[in-house]
Formats: structure tokens, C-alpha cells, sequence
């Protein structure tokens, strides 16, 4: 996104430029290249999930901690993710090294919760490392939270009535003739 808004940064000011020439036929051209890159970047297929708000109001999903299935529901008030200890023993966490001493409100009331990091959290096509997250002791939730740990990696959310829309940012892409050295482009 940065590089997008450097770009158009710059030709901003070559527009600018161009204007002070009084230029129209190089204004002109200027101005199509910046549509035409608005353009490729609104039909850039980027990592989207669409989430539908449940019958309770929750949007609800299906997630994938370092390749273990969670149910977990969206949660912007809470500040990270945080996992049931049953999740976290089923996505084979190491639970017994974990201390408990992060203060935490739930629904119950309050708790202690354990830091760790997730080695990789998953939803649908949005896919982050090293995500931050809390485990609550044993029957301390029923419910897995999304919050903002994750939520604050992706480009955008946002809510308009019944769907809840998550996009991460575009994948880089490697030039063909780089392949074989690594090189990424936008």
C-alpha cells in the first residue's frame, strides 16, 4: 500500500510539473496513467475473506492455528487474539511453559491469560506469522476471539450491514526473469 501511495505521490508531482510547463497534451497523459494504475490496482485480486454476521450477531469463522482447525468469532474489542486452553492444547501449543500472568476481562469475569506467538494463523486466503495472541486457563472461555493482533495486519476491514469484509494486502509478485533470484515487484 505505501509503494501504491509512493507512486501516485510521484506522479502527482510530475503532474504538477507538467502543469507549471502548461503542457496540456503531457497532462493529459499523465492523467491517464494515473487511472489506468487506479484501475489495475481495483481489479488486483487481493486476499479477501467475506464473513456473514451469524443469527447471535457475531461474525463467526473457520480458522486454522499452525494448521489446526479453531472456530473462533471476531472480536475488535479485544486487543488480541485469545485462545481457549482447549485450542491451544488441540493446536499442540506448548501449554506446560506457558506463565499466566496477563490480567484479562471476559464475559466470565476476570482472569489471568499466558502470551505467547502463533507460528501461523489462517483465514481463508489470510494467511500471518508470528501473530501475537493470549490462552486463557482451562473453562475459562468458550470461544475463541479474533481481535486486533490480527486484525491490525490486514490492509482493511470493515462492516457494511451483514458482512464483515477482511483484506489483507496483495501478495508481491516475482518478475519472471528474477524468478530464480528473488527479486519482488508490486
Amino acid at each position: 500500500m505505501s509503494r501504491l501511495l509512493l507512486v501516485l505521490l510521484l506522479l502527482a508531482a510530475a503532474a504538477g510539473a507538467v502543469i507549471a510547463y502548461r503542457d496540456p497534451e503531457q497532462m493529459a497523459r499523465a492523467s491517464d496513467t494515473v487511472s489506468d494504475l487506479l484501475r489495475q490496482r481495483a481489479k488486483a485480486p487481493g486476499r479477501t475473506v467475506r464473513v456473514v454476521r451469524g443469527q447471535s450477531g457475531e461474525f463467526a469463522l473457520q480458522a486454522k492455528i499452525n494448521g489446526t482447525a479453531a472456530a473462533m468469532v471476531v472480536d475488535t474489542g479485544a486487543t488480541s487474539v485469545v485462545l481457549t486452553y482447549e485450542t491451544a492444547k488441540a493446536a499442540g501449543l506448548p501449554l506446560e511453559l506457558l506463565e499466566y500472568d496477563v490480567e484479562v476481562q471476559t464475559a466470565g469475569g476476570h482472569t489471568k491469560a499466558a502470551r505467547l506467538t502463533l507460528d501461523r494463523l489462517a483465514i481463508g486466503k489470510l494467511v500471518e506469522r508470528s501473530v501475537p495472541a493470549l490462552v486463557v486457563p482451562h473453562g475459562q472461555m468458550k470461544t475463541n476471539l479474533l481481535g486486533m493482533s490480527f486484525l491490525d495486519r490486514l490492509e482493511s476491514w470493515e462492516v457494511r450491514a451483514d458482512t464483515l469484509m477482511l483484506r489483507g494486502f496483495p501478495e508481491p509478485k516475482l518478475t519472471r526473469s528474477d524468478r530464480g533470484h528473488g527479486t519482488l515487484v508490486e
